[in-house]
C-alpha cells in the first residue's frame, strides 16, 4: 500500500492540472532532408547556438551515423517568417561501427542511439539494445565543427533493470542523459517499478569499468523519452504513453492506480498520451510532479527528444505520427509569460 500511496502523491490530479503552464504551439517547417521519416531522430540538444538533431543511426538498416545542427538564429526567423527555409549542417558520428561491433563481441545486438548530451567538454550518447540484451550503453565523443568523434575506448555499460520474474522490459533502454556534480546521470526509459532508479556514472573510466551509483526515483507511470536541463537541478521530461497491443501493454497501469489510468484510458478503452513533467534531482534521489499536457491533436506523436529554449522548448519526435506518410515534426512550444 505503500508504493499506492506514493503513486497517488507523486500521479497527476486534477489541482496539477488546473496550475500546470501553458503554453503556445509552433510547428516548424522543415527541409526535405531533415523531414524525412527515416533520420528518426531520438534527442535535442542546444550548444554552441545550435539545436542539435540527433539521429537513432540504426546502422543494422544501414542508416546513416550523424546529428544535424540548425543556428537558434535561424529557428527564430522562421519563427517570426513562416516562408523562411531552414539553413542546416550534417554531422557525420564517426567510429560508430566500431563501437557497435564491440557491444556485438559482448553478446549484445544494437538497436540505435537514443539520447545526447553534449556538455562543455564532451558529447554523450546512449545506445539502447534489442529487448533480450541485458545491457545498454553509454558512448562518449568530441565535438568537433564538421564532425562528432567517438571515443573508442569508452565503452560505459549501462545494466537494464528488469521485472521481478527477471525478464526484461519490452523495447526499452536508456533514453535520457542528464549531469549533476558534474557526472553524467542516466534515466531508464520505464520508470513504474516498485523501486526505480536514476544511474549517477560516478567513474567514466571506459571500457565498461565506470561505476554506477543508484539514485532513488519516484515511480513514474508510462516512458520517460528524453529530458533537458532547465536550472536549479530541475529537468523537463517528456512522459509518453502508446496505447499498442502485444509487449507494449508493459506500459499500461493496474485498475488500481485510478488517477492515472485516467490519463490513457476511457470506458476501458486505451488512447495515446503525452505530458511535460518536472523532474528534480535534489540530494541523493530523484522526484517529478505534471507540468503540462499536450493538446490532443499531438498526443499521438511518438516525442523522443526534447531542448529547453527561451521559457519554452524544442521537442521532435522520431518516426511515428497519427497519419502516413510518417514525417519529422519539430515544434517549439512557446511559455506564457
Amino acid at each position: 500500500m505503500k508504493y499506492l500511496a506514493t503513486l497517488l502523491v507523486c500521479g497527476f490530479s486534477l489541482p496539477a492540472l488546473a496550475q500546470q503552464r501553458q503554453f503556445d504551439v509552433h510547428k516548424l517547417a522543415l527541409p526535405k532532408e531533415l523531414e524525412y521519416y527515416d533520420n528518426q531522430f531520438s534527442g535535442l540538444a542546444i550548444a554552441q547556438g545550435n539545436l542539435f538533431l540527433l539521429s537513432e543511426s540504426r546502422l543494422q538498416d544501414n542508416a546513416e551515423a550523424k546529428l544535424y545542427t540548425v543556428a537558434l538564429a535561424d529557428l527564430d526567423r522562421q519563427l517570426a517568417d513562416t516562408t523562411y527555409v531552414l539553413p542546416y549542417q550534417k554531422l557525420p558520428l564517426t567510429n560508430l561501427a566500431r563501437m557497435r561491433a564491440k557491444m556485438t563481441a559482448l553478446g549484445q545486438r544494437y538497436e540505435g542511439l537514443e539520447a545526447m548530451l553534449l556538455t562543455k567538454d564532451a558529447a554523450y550518447f546512449s545506445v539502447e539494445t534489442a529487448t533480450p540484451s541485458a545491457n545498454c550503453y553509454l558512448l562518449k565523443g568530441h565535438l568537433g565543427a564538421t564532425a562528432v568523434e567517438l571515443d573508442t575506448t569508452f565503452l560505459v555499460t549501462l545494466p537494464k533493470p528488469v521485472a521481478a520474474d527477471g525478464s526484461h522490459i519490452y523495447n526499452a533502454g536508456f533514453e535520457a542523459l542528464a549531469t549533476t556534480n558534474d557526472h553524467v546521470v542516466a534515466f531508464f526509459e520505464y520508470n513504474f517499478f516498485p523501486q526505480n532508479y536514476a544511474y549517477e556514472v560516478t567513474s567514466a573510466a571506459g571500457r565498461g569499468q565506470s561505476l554506477l551509483r543508484p539514485l532513488p526515483f519516484s515511480p513514474l507511470p508510462f516512458r520517460l523519452t528524453d529530458l533537458t536541463a532547465t536550472g536549479g537541478h530541475h529537468f523537463t521530461g517528456i512522459d509518453y504513453f502508446f496505447k499498442g497491443e502485444g509487449d507494449d501493454t508493459i506500459y499500461r497501469l493496474p485498475a488500481t492506480d485510478v488517477p492515472n489510468t485516467k490519463l490513457i484510458a476511457e470506458n476501458g478503452v486505451f488512447k495515446n498520451y503525452c505530458r511535460l513533467v518536472d523532474i528534480e534531482l535534489k540530494g541523493n534521489a530523484v522526484s517529478w510532479r505534471p507540468l503540462w499536457e499536450f493538446p490532443v491533436a499531438y498526443r499521438s506523436y511518438n516525442w523522443e527528444g526534447i531542448a529547453a529554449y527561451k521559457g519554452g522548448y524544442f521537442i521532435i519526435n522520431d518516426k511515428y505520427t497519427p497519419a502516413r506518410p510518417y514525417q519529422t515534426t519539430l515544434l517549439y512550444l512557446q511559455g506564457h509569460k
